[in-house]
Parts: C-alpha cells; structure tokens; sequence
C-alpha cells in the first residue's frame, strides 16, 4: 500500500541531506566564516589573563571543540533541546567585555571565576528560558543596539594594545614596526574587501592574519619555535584551568550578558527560519535556547566560555540558500575534530599581537557597527529614546575612558560596573523601563533631545507634492493657488500625529 501525495508528511526543507562531498565543503566553509570570531574570544581572555601561548592554546582548542558540540546540538537536536536549524554555534562575543572586567577586578576570582560565573549565570538562563518569550518587550531593538554597539567599542582597547604589541613592558610596545605590521594587515584587510570575490570578502580578516603573518615571519617578527611543543592530538582536559569558583558580582553581572545572548539567539533562531521558509513556533524557539543554554553550562568543563548562535553564518545561509542543516552539523563536527588538534591553537596563539591588532581593529568595528544598524531601527521622533542611548552609551563610556573610576567603590560593586557592557546595558534597561514602560508623568511635549534632532521627511510625503506647490501660513497650495488639504495620520510609536500632504487626482 502507498500513501498518496496528499497525505504524506510535508518534508522541511532544512531537512534535506546533500550527501558527503556537499556537506563537507559547505560545512567547511562555515567554519571559515566563524573560525576568525570563535577564536578572538580565547584569544582576547586567555591574554588578559595572563596565560603562557601553550595554555591560550588550549583556550582556544577548547572553545572549538565546545563550539562544535554545541553546533551539533542545535542542529541535530534531542528531546526538549536544539531547534534542528542551520545554526553554527560557538563563544559568543557578547561577554568579552563583561569577563575581562571580572579577570581585572579584585574580587572576580580570575579564571576560574570568569567560568563559574558563565555556568551559574547559564543555568538561571535555562531556567528562565520557559518565560523568556514573556520578557523580551524589555529587551527592544533600542537596548540591544545599545550593549552589542558597546560591546564592539569597549573592544577597542584592546585592539590598540594589540596594535601596540600587547605587552606594555617590552622596549618593542608602540615602536613603529609593531604599528606598521597592524597598518599593513588592516590595509590588507580592506584591499581584500574591495577587490575580492564575495567568499573573498567574507573572509577577508581571516586571509589578511594569514598574510600578514607570512609577512611578519619573513621580517623575523613572527616566533613559532613553541608550536611543536606540546601534544598535535588531546581531548580537552576537564577542568584543566582549575575548578570553577562562584563570586555573586561576577554572577551578576554575567546574568546581564545571558539576558542579551537569549535575545541574539531567539533573534537569529527566527531569522533563519525566515530565509529558509520554516515554521518556527515557540516550541522550537525553547528548544533553540535551551540548548544555547545547555552548551553554555557545559562549556567552562572544558575550559570555554558562553555559547551563541552566530550571526555572520546567518547571514552565509542567506547568500548560498542553502538550507540543510546536516551542512552545518559537517561543520560541527569540523570544529570537534579542530578541538582535538592544540597545535592549532598555538597556531594562533603565535600569530604576532600587531597582525591581531590590525584585524581587531575592524572586527571589533563590526561588532559596534551592527549595533548601530540595530538603533537604526529605532524611532527617535516626538520621544525619549534620543536621550535614552545617549545616557546609556555615556554610562557605559565611563569604565573605558578611566579604568580606575570605581576602584573606591566595594569590589561587588566595581565587578559589575567596572565593565563598559554591564553599566550600558544596566542603563539601558532601566531608562527603558522608566520612559517607554511606565509612562505615567512623562511630557507631551516633543524632548528637547529629540526635537534637536536632525530634520527629516519620508519620501512618500514628497512623492506626493507637484511642481508648483508651496507652503504659506502654515498651509500648502498648489501652482495655481489652491490649498491642498492636510491629512492627520498618527505615526507608529509616537504619541503626536504628524501632517502629510495628500494630492488630489
């Protein structure tokens, strides 16, 4: 007996296996696209906190393995975990900032408190994700534009020491020959995405690291006497940077961090359900953020750190329209396969701190730049949300501008504000709460903020004027002197109508 058409299962188009050549080059080629962020992480913390470049390297394999596992979680999924999406998972960028505030504070217990504040402040993640969908209206494009734009400028800093070549106690730091060897890979960089293919392009910070190494080597700037040392193949070691310490500022600021990661995932868990043309219910979305927060409380066993769904491998399932998620699961398995490998990591534990620099410079750029295309967003008219980023990314400046401006204040304290993303997205919640959710008291009147705010006017408004038209006293006539009326439509979001003109046929 054969089941008509008509009653089979519709078969998901995420669900399609390409086979074994197919998915390992695709597979491979989301890896290339993340490899460069997945590794900055490590690579940034490992640094700060003071590790030799065969312990970064462990770092580093670590966090690609975790990455891995994770990736084959969200795509292949279990019961109650994994949105079987083509998501790549891997360290997410958004606690760079936070974790480094915890490893220079007094009272953030170093490494081992960075990790333990990752699986405390992930496990209230999962117990929070049943009724996450309930308060995501608290986390609007307004705030999360605010912290991903300070996450990206907080980073800064750290790129110029890099720049600068990392180590303010060496006679090289700042010498022209470091800044040079940033400036020609950040030049390589943007050559490679102006002149480059698309694929070109897409890679274009991990290609310049390659050449700008090849050419720092050349110059004898370059030192990988240390990569053979050390085991090529090793599993990562259980709690090999100790055993995780719980310090509830270091907590608390993380839960800041889980809250924006669960609103970047549910956001990409969305949009890739979108440009794959998929049903995503909230039964998927769970799934989807449970297993974000299931890799993220696994994840500092092995040494890694908070996991996300990567926003750049979206968007490469945009531009090559394919689908399968088994292409990402390939590339799961790809990035396990790379965790084994520590040689690897110290690899790129050797890469020289200026070729780091000149490449982090637009990294970290980007990172700031797609929190500025999120307030983009974001209406600025006849309301508070002008003086709402601005107080926020102010706040969040503070840390950055003087490092030591808490360093009176109790060490709980300055674990949690000493940290440029925790003090923006605090500012930013509550600003949030205080003009857009309870609104009882604000004015009617336009902020002075938004009304010093650069005129505009939509096209449609001027589409819809003819030669000859005119205003005068407040009214608009046409050519021959006949006033025109002036429909009142309330815009979106605002609390005052605005006047658009309206040609008669």
């Amino acid at each position: 007996m054969t089941t008509s058409p008509s009653t089979s299962p519709a078969k998901r188009p995420e669900d399609e296996n390409l086979g074994l050549g197919a998915n390992l080059a695709y597979g491979l080629q989301h890896v290339l696209t993340m490899y460069g962020g997945i590794v900055a992480v490590p690579l940034i913390l490992g640094q700060a906190a003071g590790l030799n470049p065969a312990e970064i390297g462990l770092l580093i394999a670590a966090s690609l393995f975790a990455g891995g596992l994770a990736t084959l979680l969200q795509t292949l999924g279990l019961p109650f975990f994994g949105c079987q999406l083509p998501l790549v998972q891997g360290v997410s960028f958004a606690g760079v900032a936070t974790m480094g505030a915890i490893l220079s504070s007094e009272g953030g217990g170093g490494l081992p408190g960075v990790l333990g504040a990752v699986m405390a402040a992930s496990f209230i993640g999962f117990l929070i994700t049943p009724v996450f969908s309930r308060i995501t209206k608290f986390f609007p494009p307004l705030v999360t534009g605010i912290v991903i734009t300070t996450i990206g400028l907080t980073l800064m800093p750290v790129a110029a020491r890099w720049v600068m070549g990392g180590n303010s106690a060496s006679p090289e730091f700042g010498s022209v020959a470091n800044i040079g060897l940033a400036a020609l890979t950040f030049a390589i960089v943007l050559l490679l995405s102006k002149l480059g293919s698309a694929a070109i392009s897409r890679l274009s910070i991990l290609l310049a690291m390659v050449v700008g190494t090849l050419i720092a080597w050349s110059l004898g700037m370059a030192d990988f006497s240390k990569v053979t040392e050390g085991p090529m193949f090793a599993f990562p070691t259980p709690f090999h940077f100790g055993m995780p310490t719980f310090h509830i500022a270091a907590i608390l600021s993380m839960c800041i961090v889980i809250m924006v990661t669960l609103v970047e995932t549910s956001a990409d868990i969305l949009a890739v359900g979108e440009i794959i043309d998929t049903k995503v219910d909230s039964k998927r979305l769970g799934n989807g953020l449970r297993a974000d927060m299931a890799s993220s409380i696994l994840a500092p066993i092995f040494g890694s750190f908070t996991q996300s769904a990567f926003a750049q491998n979206v968007g490469l399932v945009a531009v090559t329209g394919v689908k399968s998620r088994y292409v990402v699961a390939t590339g799961g398995v790809i990035l396990v396969v790379l965790g084994l490998l520590p040689i690897m990591g110290r690899i790129i534990a050797a890469v020289p701190t200026p070729v780091l620099g000149g490449a982090g410079i637009v990294l970290f750029g980007t990172v700031a730049a797609s929190g500025i295309r999120t307030l983009s967003k974001v209406s600025y008219k006849n309301n508070v949300n002008l003086i709402i980023v601005a107080a926020s990314l102010g706040f969040g400046m503070i840390p950055i501008a003087a490092p030591t401006f808490y360093h009176q204040f109790p060490n709980w304290f300055e674990t949690i504000f000493h940290s440029g993303i925790s003090s923006s997205a605090i500012m930013a919640i509550l600003l949030n709460l205080i003009f857009n959710h309870f609104t009882k008291g604000n004015s009617d009147q336009q902020s002075v903020f938004a009304a010093g705010y650069e005129r505009t006017i939509q096209y449609s408004d001027i589409s819809a004027l003819r030669d000859g038209d005119y205003f005068k006293d407040g009214k608009l006539f046409d050519a021959e002197g006949n006033e025109v009326p002036v429909q009142e439509s309330a815009e979106q979001g605002s609390e005052t109508p605005r006047r658009s003109a309206v040609a008669e046929h």
